[in-house]
């Protein structure tokens, strides 16, 4: 079982198949892990395996991974992270794919290290559309229950990270203005529900250089196809 140790930092990673390297950002908000690939529409573990190199992650505090929990805790946290451990792996460059909170990591990863990402893949973006409070809560449970493993943390301390989460504007992490001179090629698989709000999605393939966007793509008759388009997206961006 992979792990990759930085200071008190302790991330857990799975690597599958061979090929030019994608590196995954799962869906399940502070809670984004591995495990929640197989409650999503697809899994690319398993989808794009046979032709890449496929990297899943446990973020901080997710899954396997930890971390001790700072005020000054932020989306930059989780930056340094996915920099320090395609370090680790010997990875240049390489392609990112991420679902819900893993889109902004991907968007966040593409403005920290731009010649280290290749293209991304967007699933179900996250953003704020008259949604901050689901974030907020989301946030809170999420540090109830790891309150209990780090109890020395302060309410303050908790409070402050929320905000540096999701205190925010758009998809949280990055700007609008970053979006607009994105360098790396986009592939937007469509959100369509309160967490994921398709405006958001919309508007990050219009402001974006470089962007297609899949709409109405979990339909199981056109599942299949989105897959492939995500596939050949990948391979056309492969390094």
């Amino acid at each position: 079982m992979p792990w990759f140790e930085r200071d008190d930092v302790r991330i857990h990673y799975e690597v599958h198949g061979e090929g030019s390297p994608v590196l995954l950002f799962a869906p399940g908000g502070m809670r984004s892990s591995i495990a929640v690939w197989a409650r999503a529409p697809w899994n690319p573990i398993t989808e794009l395996q046979g032709s890449f190199r496929v990297i899943a992650v446990d973020q901080r505090n997710a899954g396997q991974s930890s971390a001790p929990v700072r005020a000054d805790d932020g989306w930059h946290s989780y930056a340094n992270d996915h920099v320090a451990l395609l370090d680790h792996l010997g990875i240049e460059r390489c392609a990112l794919l991420g679902g819900c909170i893993g889109s902004s990591f991907c968007l966040g990863l593409v403005e920290a290290a731009p010649a280290r990402v290749s293209a991304a893949v967007l699933q179900n973006p996250i953003g704020l559309y008259e949604n901050r409070e689901m974030f907020y809560a989301f946030f809170d449970d999420w540090a109830a229950e790891l309150s209990k493993q780090q109890p020395a943390v302060a309410d303050a301390t908790w409070s402050a990270m929320r905000e540096r989460m999701y205190g925010g504007d758009f998809v949280f992490n990055v700007s609008r203005d970053f979006v607009r001179r994105c360098p790396a090629p986009l592939l937007i698989l469509e959100g369509s529900d309160p967490y994921h709000p398709t405006p958001i999605s919309r508007e990050l393939a219009a402001l974006a250089p470089n962007a297609e966007l899949i709409a109405g793509w979990k339909e199981p008759d056109r599942l299949p196809a989105a897959i492939d388009r995500v596939r050949a997206f990948l391979a056309r961006h492969s390094v």
